[in-house]
């Protein structure tokens, strides 16, 4: 596939610069640049709001079709629009899971009844999503999952813990994936159910502070809280394949956009750098260069991939090992460039006032994670040694 720009794309790059320039002003101009890395939590009320000014616009699922209620764009048009969001430094987006996590599930795996219901919404901007997947007890070993559904007449009846749930406490829905076959084990017997959030009494969301003083994980308890029999996609007891393709729209298709942003951060880390004096100094000025060039080849190992014909088993982990590393690198080299200043907070020390990060040592902090969340680099590795390589699987309990 050709990924160069071409005229139609060139005025497709005018059009939404012009959208965004236009509505990132009064009551939005305030959100610019607020919702990213370990800030999720900040003008969340302006972010939902600015879910349904995007939706408006019809920018919202440029990859699905018009049956949807949205603009269609090709691949390289979609690559235009994120490019432009990030230029624009327009908020982070609180609509990602729906968008860009359940909406190609459902395009994939769900049924006509089904995408007419949930697709509309999430295109409109009025919808937002998490994710049930991760358990105490079964992270990165989602197979370990014990959260049971039971069938009862046209419904489920969800028990469980979920844990890691980005936004939960602003969700209107979760797809959750469930054990709706009493006795399964492991990959068999498991259910992708999608539930409403708002049942009191039955689901209960509790914030997980983390190291940057925010909030944004939550752990999610459901108590009998209910599923409709019709909202489960790919059929009861296929949920661990329907689970599995979405995970690879995480880990793959998504993280071109991702990308952007990452260009965005190593530029401010280069910018810290010259201001520190650090780029005197070879050993960070290869690091820079390094952490460019492996931004680079992300972006054509991304592109190489979206454009391929042939299914590749291993492409979602070997994205997600290279940005996972890469993006805590980053946050590593950010405080480097900084030297001793990187351990002193913007506030105001004499005032005892409460903690501050600025915008370099939340990505530090946060990128700590990189390489656990969306599946351990361990776990990746696995994958592409068993399922591409074709070596034998890890003894249990190594």
């Amino acid at each position: 596939m050709d990924f160069r720009f071409g005229p139609e794309d060139e005025a497709f790059r005018q059009e939404a610069r012009a959208w965004l320039d236009e509505h990132l002003a009064g009551d939005f101009a305030a959100a610019r640049g607020r919702g990213g890395p370990g800030s999720e939590h900040e003008g969340g009320e302006a972010r939902r709001a600015w879910e349904r000014e995007l939706g408006k616009g019809g920018w919202i699922g440029l990859g699905w079709n018009a049956e949807f209620g949205n603009r269609v764009a090709g691949l390289t048009q979609q690559v235009v629009w994120a490019e432009e969001y990030a230029r624009a430094k327009a908020p982070g987006r609180y609509g990602h899971i729906g968008e860009n996590l359940l909406a190609p599930t459902l395009l994939a795996y769900g049924s006509e009844e089904q995408k007419a219901r949930f697709l509309p919404p999430i295109a409109r901007g009025e919808e937002l999503w998490c994710q049930g997947y991760s358990e105490p007890d079964a992270g990165s070993d989602l197979a370990g999952l014990r959260t049971s559904a039971v069938r009862d007449g046209d419904t489920y009846r969800i028990t469980g813990q979920k844990i890691w749930t980005s936004l939960a406490h602003d969700a209107d829905w979760c797809f959750v994936l469930a054990r709706t076959e009493e006795g399964s084990s492991r990959h068999h017997g498991l259910s992708f159910l999608l539930v409403p959030m708002d049942q009191p009494g039955r689901i209960e969301v509790r914030p997980i502070r983390q190291l940057t003083g925010t909030s944004e994980f939550n752990e999610v308890f459901f108590d009998g809280a209910v599923a409709d029999a019709a909202h489960v996609v790919g059929g009861a007891g296929n949920g661990w394949g329907v689970a599995m393709g979405l995970l690879g729209f995480e880990r793959g298709v998504s993280t071109l956009v991702q990308q952007i942003g990452f260009a965005e951060e190593l530029a401010l880390v280069v910018q810290d750098a010259l201001e520190a004096g650090a780029v005197a100094d070879p050993v960070v000025r290869e690091r820079l260069v390094r952490q460019w060039a492996e931004l680079r080849a992300m972006r054509f190992n991304a592109l190489r991939t979206l454009g391929s014909s042939e299914p590749d088993a291993g492409a979602p982990s070997v994205a997600k090992l290279l940005w996972g590393s890469w993006h805590r690198r980053l946050g590593e080299l950010a405080m480097q460039v900084r030297g001793v200043a990187a351990a002193i907070g913007p506030g105001d020390w004499s005032a005892q006032t409460p903690y501050e990060l600025d915008a370099m040592q939340r990505l530090f902090l946060f990128t700590r994670a990189d390489t656990i969340y969306g599946g351990s680099d361990e776990i990746q590795r696995n994958i592409i040694a068993e399922r591409v390589l074709g070596l034998p699987k890890e003894p249990k309990g190594s």
